[in-house]
């Protein structure tokens, strides 16, 4: 998948990208950065994955850096919307979060590229390139735990699991906001910690990765303001996601 791009398979022109962060800050820094790059033009910026949709028929561009975590539509819903109405545009996906859910729905929507944000120039360069070109760039370690998974049998997320893990119901299923923002995957993980699980048990349980588990439990530990472990299953108690 970590294919190289040859000169005479890159695309004529620069490549025109549409980058699309819900972070102001992001966006424009983006956007500055790749305006510097060669064989780069950056065509519009978008706030969400509904506005990229809108830029995305308006622009036509290549490609779509796309993050993840946005309001309104996330990532992982406009990249499935992109495919599926047969958009021109390739999505590489950046982001802060390598979360494996996340990541392998992100792929099965359609992404033909990965990074996180701690990506230097020169990789996202190489990612767009790579992937306006028609070929697939990966962050390395994203695409050995995508072959581990695909090996091991284990299930791989897919937009509508995102998208429904992300939706805040309550831990019975009622349909009520979650506090502090809790997705119903970490409702589960919260549970399972009450009850006592270790990450690697939680891991089998969920059928997910041991560090999908600890990037929940470090997900659980900001949101809730809790130090440690301990304190989170006093606040599972008190919030009666499990009761004595």
């Amino acid at each position: 998948m970590n294919e190289e791009v040859g000169v005479a398979a890159q695309p004529e022109g620069p490549v025109r990208v549409l980058v699309v962060d819900d972070q102001k800050i992001v966006r424009e820094g983006l956007s500055t950065l790749l305006g510097l790059l060669p064989g780069v033009e950056v065509v519009g910026t978008a706030v969400d994955g509904e506005d990229a949709l809108r830029q995305v028929a308006s622009a036509d561009p290549d490609v779509v850096l796309m993050d993840l975590h946005m309001p309104t539509l996330n990532g992982v819903d406009a990249t499935d919307r992109l495919t599926t109405s047969g958009a021109r545009a390739r999505v590489v996906v950046l982001t802060t979060y390598s979360d494996d859910e996340w990541v392998f729905a992100a792929l099965r929507a359609g992404a033909r590229g990965f990074l996180t944000k701690d990506a230097g120039a020169d990789e996202i360069r190489h990612a767009i390139l790579t992937v306006a070109a028609g070929h697939a760039q990966l962050d390395p370690t994203v695409q050995r735990r995508l072959l581990e998974r695909l090996a091991g049998g284990d299930p791989v997320a897919t937009a509508s699991d995102v998208q429904a893990g992300d939706a805040g119901e309550d831990a019975s299923g009622g349909g009520a906001p979650l506090p502090d923002a809790l997705t119903q995957r970490e409702a589960e993980v919260l549970t399972l910690i009450a009850q006592g699980r270790s990450n690697s048990e939680i891991a089998g349980d969920l059928f997910v990765s041991e560090a999908t588990v600890k990037t929940h439990v470090n997900h659980l530990l900001a949101k809730t303001q809790m130090r440690d472990r301990a304190q989170l299953v006093a606040y599972a108690f008190r919030h009666r996601f499990v009761t004595p």
